[in-house]
């Protein structure tokens, strides 16, 4: 029944192409239902029900920001200030380039707004610089070129902080973060993702929990001439966490926070389970040696000074992979 269910709920549900490599649209689809005798009605109205009932609980379709959730925004430091671009400065407002759903770090909440933790802390760090904030919805592989362009100041959507982008941009790091499995809550036997061989396991497309996780697991497997691990790549993390609720899949593999969020939203249908690894820094994204960045990392090291990052994170349920202090590529502004 899961293998029919799932297909209607992935029709409503928006689609976003990986984090890595490139391209992202965000597509709306409409449900058609064949014609249904009478006496059936009822069931299939049950049944659509309870699908949708267990997909809102994780993806990012009529939500907020989460339960006590305030704003926190600092007010300008002045030797933060001093330090802006007088253009960025005259101008006032910080544009940050962002491609929804990808909770928790971006989504729309029921009113079209994107929020999310990302936002949270470009809005903290901007408050720090005397700028206003104004969140750019953009499809992924552009958000880069654009701010390299000078069209968007920043880049702040779930970006891997890497080798290769370092090439063209600078990082302002704010999380370390890993990949983590996630199972149903009622499963008998554990998952151990170290002896997945044999299991179903859901991913989004192309992010590092597919592409340096779950497909060498897979191989690593049939060289060993065990049973390969059947994996469901699916173009958004929230189909992938839906997947592992309806029961097609026996586990989901995916960033951390991303796993912890699908758990926190799943009303205990779903839990994280064993540790955290393969742990990379997420960072927002500038030109490459441009003025601003010094200005923003001054504004991420004041949140950090103050506790408000500390706050901003736990409002997300995010509290592991903490930064102690300010980075740039990874190294301290001093």
């Amino acid at each position: 029944m899961a293998g029919s269910i799932l297909p209607m709920i992935e029709s409503f549900t928006r689609l976003r192409i990986s984090q890595t490599p490139p391209l992202k649209r965000l597509l709306h689809s409409t449900l058609r239902f064949p014609k249904i005798p009478k006496r059936a009605v009822a069931a299939t109205v049950g049944i659509v029900a309870t699908s949708f009932t267990l997909a809102s609980c994780v993806t990012n379709e009529e939500q907020g920001n989460p339960d006590g959730w305030e704003q926190i925004v600092p007010d300008p430091v002045p030797e933060i200030q001093a330090m802006v671009p007088e253009a960025l400065a005259q101008r006032g407002v910080l544009t940050a380039g962002a491609n929804p759903p990808f909770p928790p770090f971006e989504f729309k909440d029921s009113d079209g707004q994107i929020i999310g933790v990302e936002m949270d802390l470009v809005r903290a760090m901007a408050g720090g610089m005397g700028l206003e904030f104004s969140p750019q919805e953009q499809d992924f592989s552009l958000i880069l070129p654009s701010v390299q362009a000078g069209t968007l100041d920043i880049g702040a959507s779930g970006f891997t902080d890497n080798e290769e982008r370092r090439e063209n941009f600078d990082f302002i790091d704010f999380l370390f973060a890993g990949v983590q499995w996630a199972q149903a809550t009622d499963r008998e036997t554990p998952i151990d993702p170290e002896n997945a061989c044999g299991l179903t396991v859901a991913v989004q497309r192309t992010t590092v929990a597919e592409t340096d996780d779950v497909r060498p697991r897979s191989a690593q497997c049939e060289a060993e001439g065990k049973e390969p691990i059947t994996i469901l790549s699916y173009e958004t993390a929230d189909t992938a966490a839906t997947a592992l609720i309806l029961g097609r899949a026996d586990a989901l593999a995916a960033d951390s926070p991303v796993s912890a969020w699908a758990a926190e939203r799943s009303e205990g249908r779903i839990e994280v389970v064993g540790d955290m690894y393969l742990a990379a820094p997420f960072g927002f994204a500038f030109p490459l040696e441009s003025d601003l960045t010094p200005a923003a990392a001054a504004a991420f090291q004041h949140l950090i000074d103050t506790s408000d990052y500390q706050r901003i994170m736990a409002q997300w349920g995010i509290e592991e992979g903490l930064l102690d202090e300010a980075l740039i590529n990874e190294q301290p502004l001093n």
